[in-house]
């Protein structure tokens, strides 16, 4: 059956594609963002081809993708940054060269295709994104508090000095006297919306768990029985990785989260640049996180910790996020709630 390869360049109000079969090159052009169009156009003048299109992922999703997955394509989507690239293009880059270059590389087997999730993953995931959005508002509007008071001379107590606000702390917040309305006008307004945020902040959480108790009650609570991982670590972790069974090893698992080092090896030379920036950033700062409470439950991770004592602590802290992530791989493929050891006594003696 003879082969088609399509590269497209996707943006909000065009697309540019680039077609190539197995003996050569068609033809490019740049058209609406109506994958049906493309159809047509291919079942109209290719209608007994194979067709393998790709993609770069970005702001646009997947989307695309599903819906040429759904009529039979296959249908890859690369990170931007695994697309080989000549050097030429630093000076000369265009959506129709990136097409181009996409649909080459494509026919040549040199692209690597990340995971495509499918729709409930994908909200799911934008809901995970959300609630961390809406964190860092409230820490914005914090800021902004503090910077006022700051700028007007006004010292808050040490007592309420802390990141936790109480509502104590809030209430003398909104009881300051100000010389005049403006300044107690802002602030009060400040204060509002950090009410609201805060109020969105735990609903949504709220929700997040509630979706994966109802949808994904076995994985969750496989999840929330490691040490350290929670109830909204569970549905982040289900929300950010989908079906967690489709990776095959740990290395690959670990690989994915961004929880292995960055290596350079030429010669007899290798030299460890620190952890891989290549992640999902979200999920990795979240089981770092975990890892600190995962020493304080766990005796066997405490027993761990305590044998690098002395090391650089942020080395220690990554390799117990490492271990965790590997719990995390075993509890789901085994389908068994993690079991604490007490068989290790030492963990709770000092070194």
């Amino acid at each position: 059956m003879p082969k088609l390869y399509i590269g497209l360049d996707i943006h909000k109000k065009s697309w540019s594609v680039h077609f190539r079969t197995d003996l050569s090159d068609h033809r490019g052009f740049t058209m609406p963002p109506v994958p049906g169009k493309l159809l047509d156009y291919v079942a109209l003048h290719f209608p007994d081809h194979a067709v393998t299109i790709c993609y770069e992922s970005g702001s646009c999703g997947f989307s695309a993708a599903r819906f040429f997955v759904s009529r039979g394509w296959i249908t890859v989507v690369v990170n931007p940054a695994d697309v080989p690239k000549i050097q030429k293009m630093q000076f000369r880059k265009t959506d129709r060269i990136d097409c181009r270059m996409l649909c080459t590389a494509l026919q040549q087997n040199q692209l690597n295709a990340i995971h495509i999730p499918d729709i409930e993953q994908d909200e799911l995931r934008s809901l995970v994104r959300h609630r961390n959005a809406v964190v860092k508002q409230v820490r914005q509007v914090k800021l902004q508090i503090k910077s006022m008071l700051l700028y007007h001379g006004v010292t808050i107590p040490a007592e309420y000095d802390n990141p936790n606000w109480s509502k104590i702390f809030q209430q003398w917040l909104f009881d300051l006297s100000w010389s005049y309305q403006p300044a107690r006008i802002s602030l009060h307004s400040k204060l509002r919306i950090l009410s609201t945020l805060h109020k969105e902040y735990l609903q949504s959480a709220n929700e997040l768990r509630s979706y994966c108790r109802r949808n994904h009650k076995t994985d969750y609570y496989l999840l929330k029985s490691i040490p350290g991982i929670g109830g909204y670590l569970s549905a982040a972790i289900l929300g950010e990785l989908g079906d967690i069974r489709r990776f095959e090893n740990e290395d690959q698992f670990s690989s994915y989260i961004g929880l292995i080092p960055a290596i350079r090896n030429s010669g007899s030379t290798e030299s460890t640049l620190g952890i891989t920036p290549r992640s999902k950033t979200l999920l990795r700062s979240y089981l770092i996180e975990a890892a600190w409470v995962a020493i304080r439950l766990d005796p066997e991770i405490q027993s761990y910790y305590r044998r690098h004592i002395g090391k650089n602590i942020k080395n220690v802290i990554v390799k117990v996020a490492h271990k965790m992530a590997k719990r995390i791989l075993s509890v789901i493929k085994k389908g068994q709630p993690y079991r604490i050891s007490h068989k290790i006594h030492s963990a709770l003696e000092p070194v």
